[in-house]
């Protein structure tokens, strides 16, 4: 009797975690669990290649001047004389200390505030040596850091394009989104909506500013951001990182927008997004964003879809010389993003810490103050780490290579008294392939423009798993894909700037660790 039990009791546990294994492999009822083109390839063991500087951008099309009689008559608007090339900037991305330099004289040089110039270097003084490369933040990053003046609104004319001085309903929100985006504290896409995860980074960034508990300093803290829309015109030179249509199948995105879907959550619109196939991914000379909504959003640190709700007047894709209202932030500027060094050097003076907290957000800290908050989800379900891992180099321009060798092991079927289960899945095999498959460098790359190096305590080894970019920052939270531990490319690209090699990253957990949010089904 107690044998059969046993058996009884086996079959049963058998034929549970054949039933919880189908349900963990179903598709989401409400999208993808996968992001769209890697539903086969997340099982793969891929590894991380740089690119050459030389590919980082496509030929520039053969884009059309729009003159006064060719401009859209839908609402967008259109300046006509911003459609040529711009001239390079003298301006350099990066300087090299010479002597009798001071960061006084730098940042009148380059008319950059002393202070921005230390945070962007990872300095803690004005201490300077002779050779040190110093990063020079770029015009958008210093205007960023000026309060922006809100002129009176005026008359408004019938059927006038929309400016950057009437904000949306929820206003408060967003002004609050991209206040605290500007002080590198990042709640996420800003959306202008509220949410649990913006109320968690306000409380960080309060509890770490203790003068910002009083709410009348925080309002006119607020208050001096101006202003929380700004305006943005496309430019030739932006369509370097944007495909063609035919390479995106012609922008199902902006195809749909005539029967945009309403969400089911909030009042936002939505609009269907284009579903790149795995072999158009390893296609790709370069993995551009597939249109210029994309590009503009990510620039400027926004949901697609509430970019395009606050240009709802824009009914086309936009062209060259179209004005588009975004959040006012510093922007993400992808053409300069990469500037060597792309980590300040350690200094013993300057201590840097960082860790990855309930899976769901990298805390920064400069001497055990909180310096820095970035949303960060982890990319395959079960990662996750316990001793202390050690940031290393970062790959600019990361391409992936595989074989398609599976990274996890085929396990052998599961045996009934003591006989294979016929009615079990037979485990996949390795598929040979005669040459190894590319994923191409890019902001749609799985791992974004970004790979950080993350090693062990103790060891050289890098680790499979790095600190990356994404492909979908709006879904990263519950969809699954290649990499490590990834966020934003707006964010790795800042994320960078703060992390010497060397530097510490903990695991935290501020309760019970629960499951990664990747590995259960989008809701």
């Amino acid at each position: 009797m107690p044998i059969l039990t046993g058996r009884i009791l086996l079959t049963l546990a058998v034929a549970q975690a054949t039933a919880f294994q189908a349900f963990a492999q179903a598709p989401a009822a409400a999208g993808p669990r996968i992001e769209p083109g890697l539903e086969i390839a997340v099982r793969w063991i891929w590894k991380v290649e740089p690119s050459p500087a030389a590919t980082w951008g496509l030929p520039l099309p053969a884009i059309p001047v729009p003159t006064p009689s060719s401009l859209p008559t839908n609402g967008a608007s259109v300046i006509p004389h911003a459609t040529s090339p711009g001239i390079p900037s003298a301006r350099p991305d990066s300087y090299t200390v010479q002597r009798g330099d001071a960061l006084y004289t730098i940042g009148k040089r380059y008319k950059v505030p002393v202070d921005l110039l230390k945070e962007v270097n990872g300095l803690t003084n004005n201490n300077i040596r002779i050779g040190q490369v110093l990063r020079i933040p770029s015009p958008e990053e210093v205007r960023a850091r000026v309060p922006v003046s809100t002129p009176a609104p005026g008359p408004r004319k019938p059927n006038a394009p929309a400016t950057p001085h009437a904000p949306p309903a929820d206003s408060d929100h967003l002004a609050v989104q991209v206040f605290l985006d500007r002080q590198g504290f990042s709640a996420g896409p800003i959306d202008g909506q509220d949410s649990p995860s913006l109320q968690k980074t306000l409380q960080l960034f309060r509890e770490s500013r203790p003068a910002m508990q009083d709410p009348a300093a925080f309002s006119q803290a607020i208050q001096g951001i101006g202003n929380p829309l700004t305006t943005y015109t496309l430019r030739i030179e932006d369509f370097r990182f944007i495909a063609p249509p035919r390479a995106a199948r012609a922008d199902a995105a902006s195809k749909a927008e005539a029967h945009p879907k309403k969400s089911k959550s909030t009042s936002s619109t939505t609009v269907p997004q284009a579903k790149p196939s795995y072999t158009e991914l390893t296609e790709a000379p370069m993995l551009a964003y597939r249109s210029p909504w994309e590009f503009v959003a990510e620039r400027f640190h926004c949901d697609e879809n509430y970019l395009r709700q606050l240009n709802a007047q824009i009914r086309d894709v936009p062209t060259v010389g179209t004005e588009l209202r975004v959040p006012n932030v510093a922007p993400f500027a992808i053409e300069r993003a990469l500037a060597e060094p792309l980590q300040p050097p350690a200094n013993p003076q300057n201590s840097i810490t960082a860790a990855v907290v309930d899976l769901s957000r990298l805390e920064i800290s400069k001497d055990g103050k909180l310096a820095a908050v970035f949303p960060l989800s982890i990319a395959r379900p079960g990662l996750r780490g316990r001793d202390p891992w050690v940031i290393a180099n970062a790959i600019p321009r990361p391409c992936l290579v595989t074989e398609q060798e599976l990274r996890v092991k085929p396990q052998p079927q599961p045996r009934i008294f003591g006989r294979d289960d016929p009615s079990a899945t037979p485990p996949p095999q390795k598929v040979h392939v005669p040459v190894h498959q590319t994923l191409a460098a890019g902001p749609n790359n799985p791992v974004g423009i970004i790979w950080i190096n993350l090693t062990k305590a103790g060891s050289a080894e890098p680790l499979p798993y790095g600190l990356t970019g994404t492909s979908i920052p709006e879904h990263m939270r519950t969809q699954e894909s290649i990499g490590g531990l990834r966020m934003a490319n707006w964010d790795i690209a800042r994320i960078v700037r703060y992390l010497p090699p060397g530097t510490p990253l903990e695991w935290k957990t501020s309760g019970p660790m629960a499951p990664p949010a990747v590995a259960q089904p989008a809701m």
